[in-house]
């Protein structure tokens, strides 16, 4: 697979995985001593000290539509801070776009070798899997919905690429990538919507949280996403090595920080990961209106493709990695040959990719050209094969 491609397929887990992130050792997950600490200390109580009073203070002083024209060229990590922001708004980005002092070069080097290595892996469960899943967790489905994002999911989903688009690349972290200005721009947008929605009548009507996209949020979220990868890479029997294991959870770590999210909630070994979400995902997953209606729209949006991959394949998928409870909820149609082909095809291409099996399927171009096509209609509607631009919401989905 070539360069472009790569970037493409890995942006395309992130689009629909709709820019979660992270996974704590919190006390309102944990067992033991840390679990009689006081509610208010837990992640649930924790938003963006920084990020939030400053946006709000920039969305009422109508500071967005100049700021979006101005870090529309703040692309790489070495791009000097764009002119023609208000001066508190540099200052803050002054002060966060760096690295934290504990990121290992190394570690962030093999994980983006690591994630060039497993590419079609991690789009299939991203995408298919962790990005379906997000329509289950009640909290991120609706708040997802009645954001200014969740009226276009296509257009939200090519914006949304660049989040992994950015985190897979070979140099994501070095001056030459653009990870670390993806993530700060990603943390100023977060902080935008926790404005933003809670002004929205439809979300209030619904939600069962005051303020959207707590620091609990976000670590459930990334509990859908690099938890469920690292567990369904194993279940696979993907070789797995420790060290990418631990440099994968590195670069997790790393991106997390970037969020806003306070260290000491990040989580230091896939085991801790693994324990946590037992708890704090597995029992919230449940169907609501708004995720039912995003999981159509997303599912549907693959008509676009016309490879001769079928709509009860893509449901047979998402059943496949998730399961058939999850996919009842969501309402979607049984296809009993397209099951069957997944089971039997889907475990026949790993052996083939991974040198353990000198039958090539006859399934395999389909999923290779699957996967790549997939990809091209996400990636800024297909239209770029650099950057997908982030901007700052100034309002909510309509009614």
């Amino acid at each position: 697979m070539d360069h472009l491609s790569r970037r493409k397929l890995l942006s395309l887990g992130a689009a629909l995985g709709l820019a979660g992130v992270a996974n704590p050792v919190p006390a309102w997950a944990s067992t033991g001593a840390a679990a009689g600490t006081a509610a208010t200390t837990g992640p649930e109580w924790i938003w963006d000290d920084l990020a939030d009073p400053l946006m709000a203070r920039m969305l009422t002083g109508g500071h967005v539509p100049a700021i979006n024209t101005a870090w529309a060229s703040w692309v790489d990590n070495n791009d000097p801070l764009p002119s023609g922001l208000p001066a508190e708004f540099s200052a803050y980005l002054g002060r966060v776009n760096r690295l934290p002092s504990w990121a290992d070069p190394a570690k962030l080097a093999r994980a983006a070798d690591f994630n060039r290595r497993r590419d079609t892996y991690l789009f299939m469960l991203y995408g298919l899997g962790s990005g379906i899943m997000s329509t289950v967790i009640p909290r991120e489905a609706k708040s997802v919905y009645w954001s200014a994002g969740g009226a276009d999911m296509q257009d939200r989903a090519a914006k949304t690429f660049t989040f992994g688009y950015d985190l897979s690349e070979l140099k994501a972290f070095e001056p030459t990538g653009q990870f670390v200005v993806t993530a700060n721009k990603t943390r100023v947008v977060h902080a935008a919507v926790r404005h933003l929605l809670p002004q929205s009548p439809h979300w209030r009507a619904v939600a069962d949280e005051t303020v959207p996209i707590s620091a609990a949020d976000i670590l459930v979220t990334f509990h859908s996403l690099g938890t469920f990868v690292y567990r369904k890479l194993l279940d696979w029997r993907i070789p797995f090595p420790a060290a990418d294991q631990e440099a994968f959870l590195h670069s997790w770590q790393v991106a997390i920080h970037l969020l806003g999210v306070p260290d000491e909630h990040i989580p230091q070994t896939w085991a801790e990961a693994e324990r946590q979400a037992a708890r704090v995902l597995t029992p919230i997953l449940t169907p609501s209106t708004e995720g039912i209606a995003l999981a159509e729209e997303l599912l549907g949006l693959t008509a676009q493709v016309d490879l001769g991959v079928t709509r009860g394949f893509l449901n047979e998928f998402v059943r496949y990695v998730l399961s058939d409870e999850v996919g009842d909820w969501l309402g979607l149609r049984r296809d009993y040959a397209a099951a069957a082909l997944v089971r039997t095809a889907w475990p026949a291409f790993i052996l083939f990719r991974e040198g353990l099996s000198p039958i090539m399927p006859g399934t395999f171009y389909m999923f290779d050209q699957f996967v790549r096509a997939l990809a091209m209609l996400f990636l800024n509607k297909g239209g770029s094969g650099k950057t997908t631009p982030i901007t700052i919401p100034t309002g909510n989905r309509a009614g």
